[in-house]
């Protein structure tokens, strides 16, 4: 019985732990923080840095972008401004919400994923953007 307590107790603050979709402004240009939890093409620092994703050509849209995006499990589109999107990536059991921005700048895309809360995502965030970039390759959508 105790333990049934504690386990509802713990699940009961956890929830309250759990985001509400908020807004935001876009950050693909910022740095990432000091917090293991975020990664971005704009980076220069080894632990946040993504390689950069390069169109396949001038003609792909931000929509081909969302839409491969949206296939990821726990996904929803936030925020879809002209070239820019952001997607809010919502965890299964606890419920944490992770923000995927994603800009097209030229013949570039900018990426930037971070997690909202906690200090560390363990690898979340990159193993995200890693799918991300398998996904629009697969699709032809970006170049090796």
């Amino acid at each position: 019985m105790k333990t049934i307590s504690v386990v509802l107790g713990s699940l009961v603050f956890l929830s309250a732990c759990s985001q509400e979709p908020v807004s935001i402004p876009d950050r693909t240009s910022h740095p990432c923080g000091d917090s293991p939890n975020c990664v971005s093409t704009l980076e220069h620092r080894e632990d946040f840095i993504l390689q950069p994703f390069t169109l396949a050509s001038s003609d792909i849209t931000i929509e081909q972008i969302e839409t491969v995006a949206l296939s990821m499990p726990g996904s929803l589109t936030a925020v879809k401004d002209g070239s820019y999107i952001r997607i809010e990536y919502t965890s299964d059991f606890f419920g944490f919400v992770d923000d995927l921005e994603i800009k097209i700048e030229g013949d570039k895309l900018i990426v930037r994923s971070e997690s909202r809360t906690g200090h560390s995502d363990f690898g979340v965030n990159r193993e995200r953007a890693d799918e991300l970039r398998s996904s629009l390759l697969e699709q032809g959508l970006i170049t090796p």
